[in-house]
């Protein structure tokens, strides 16, 4: 049903709408609103009404309240708000000026630091270049000389055959018998820079946190927040707290079965081993050093005055370090071990840490010193307490977690119980797990081995954070997750497994002893 359009009374209108001409002359009090004589007895008919003039002298009372009120309280108070923002405005720009006043000194501030660690690396770069040409110029010196006096003797010795008497062909003889002592090359200080690619999210941390209020900028509050470089979500605290220190990694898959990549007989005895990154090794017998190639062919000795128990590659300078029964800690330079600093008790092990740190492994505690020698933190126990390792054999440091492992022998005469095992520490020295060489009824073994006390004598961590132990009485070598709960025989050999270690690619070296040394290079990730 269609309803008819009333029509509205403007504001101002004297006349009916309804009655065109009449005037609104009259009040209808039930429907509120002016009306017209005739309005009385056709629409508002029977409703309660009076003359409009006697409404008007009610309103007109209300319009003079309204005048007084406004013009005693809400004039008054508008006026004062108004003049108030003036103050608002003025405070407004003295807080934003603030603002951006302590951000340009926190940008030039954030800059002057990057000037300083600048100007700092840079001299660090030209102290190694400066060093490193020393140690060239010297080497060059030493070969240049040698080879002027090598010529000299050849000179010699052709102009005694052809002229010496049997005296002095015989003198000469003996002269040639001496052994030629070629210098040894020197081993350079390297460095590595590895710039940051993604540095907002930090650049956003060091320059400070940026906090709004209201809800007109809450997504750029969430973008001060929350969000890092290139779209990447910010971790949480906890995440960030369960992942410090420890690095991304790429997965590796493992091989079905190890392959066997190289395999011949060393030249030298070897029941330590560090590969280099360039396919190379070093190896240490008794009191003797020796640089391999992975072929086995020699490329350096170095012959130490006393007996070197442990060495240990660094991860950051590629320099090699040692220990030996002197309670001196070594360093290689220039082909000589150079004492850096010494222990007061017997140094059995040796490690090299990612931070430049040297762990030493001694009779009751391991210890890590910095390269001048001052303790910086140890595993020894407090009072009467049992040790937490007793004879640290062999340590290494996961690349990873920075998590340190250790095969303790635990000789009785060193506060220990004589059952041999590897316990692996946080970066604190705090226990993680112990792994006491079980060998779950899942993994393979041959027949010939297997079963015999567990005997650990070498261990390494490879780039996946797996821990590599070689057990010498089982003739194994095993491959134990970074957590100790998964467990793989990467290999099984007929004869003694005495040293293992990690080269590039994760490319394993084990040493192997029957009547002679042989090395075996190891292949258990896809490559």
């Amino acid at each position: 049903m269609a309803t008819a359009n009333i029509p509205v009374r403007t504001e101002g209108q004297t006349t009916c709408n309804h009655h065109k001409g009449r005037q609104l002359d009259w009040f209808c009090e039930k429907c509120q609103e002016p009306i017209c004589a005739k309005c009385i007895s056709t629409i508002h008919k029977s409703h309660p009404m009076c003359e409009l003039s006697e409404v008007t002298l009610k309103k007109k009372q209300d319009i003079r309240n309204f005048i007084e009120k406004t013009e005693k309280n809400d004039l008054v108070q508008i006026g004062k708000y108004i003049t108030s923002t003036d103050t608002l405005l003025k405070d407004n720009d003295n807080i934003f000026d603030k603002l951006s006043h302590e951000l340009k000194m926190q940008t030039e501030k954030l800059k002057q630091d990057l000037d300083n660690l600048r100007e700092e690396t840079l001299s660090l770069y030209q102290n190694l270049k400066d060093d490193n040409i020393k140690l060239i110029q010297k080497y060059k010196q030493e070969l240049e000389m040698l080879n002027k006096q090598l010529k000299h003797q050849i000179q010699k010795c052709k102009t005694t055959l052809q002229q010496g008497s049997h005296i002095q062909i015989y003198d000469t003889k003996c002269e040639i018998d001496s052994r030629i002592h070629i210098p040894v090359k020197p081993t350079l200080d390297t460095v590595s820079f590895n710039p940051n690619n993604t540095p907002k999210g930090h650049l956003v941390q060091a320059l400070g946190k940026v906090t709004t209020s209201g809800q007109r900028h809450t997504s750029t509050d969430q973008k001060w927040s929350v969000s890092l470089a290139d779209g990447q979500q910010q971790p949480s605290s906890q995440q960030q707290s369960e992942d410090k220190g420890k690095k991304a990694v790429a997965r590796k898959t493992l091989l079905t079965e190890t392959k066997v990549v190289e395999e011949w007989e060393s030249p030298c005895g070897i029941t330590s081993i560090c590969p280099t990154t360039d396919d190379q090794a070093w190896t240490r017998y008794s009191d003797t050093l020796t640089l391999l190639d992975r072929k086995g062919t020699v490329i350096q000795k170095v012959t130490h005055k006393a007996y070197i128990n442990d060495i240990s590659l660094s991860p950051t300078t590629h320099r090699l370090w040692a220990c030996d029964d002197q309670n001196n800690i070594l360093e290689l330079v220039s082909g000589q071990l150079t004492q850096q600093f010494t222990t007061k008790t017997y140094p059995y092990s040796i490690c090299i840490t990612a931070k430049n740190h040297v762990i030493v492994g001694m009779s009751g505690n391991v210890s890590k010193y910095t390269t001048q020698g001052q303790m910086v933190l140890t595993t020894m126990a407090a009072g009467t307490g049992k040790p937490l390792v007793c004879t640290p054999y062999r340590i290494t440091e996961c690349p990873v977690t920075n998590n340190v492992a250790v095969i303790d022998h635990s000789d009785e005469h060193d506060g220990g119980d004589g059952n041999k095992h590897v316990v692996v520490m946080d970066t604190d020295f705090q226990k993680l797990f112990v792994y006491r060489g079980d060998i779950p009824s899942t993994c393979k073994q041959s027949p010939q081995t297997g079963g015999e006390p567990f005997n650990p004598c070498g261990i390494v961590y490879d780039s996946q954070g797996s821990l590599i132990i070689g057990d010498l009485n089982n003739k194994n070598v095993v491959l134990v997750s970074k957590d100790g709960k998964g467990l793989r025989i990467l290999h099984t050999d007929r004869d003694t497994v005495w040293a293992v270690g990690v080269g590039r690619d994760d490319l394993l070296w084990i040493s192997i002893v029957s009547n002679a040394w042989y090395v075996k290079m190891l292949q258990y990730y896809k490559m």
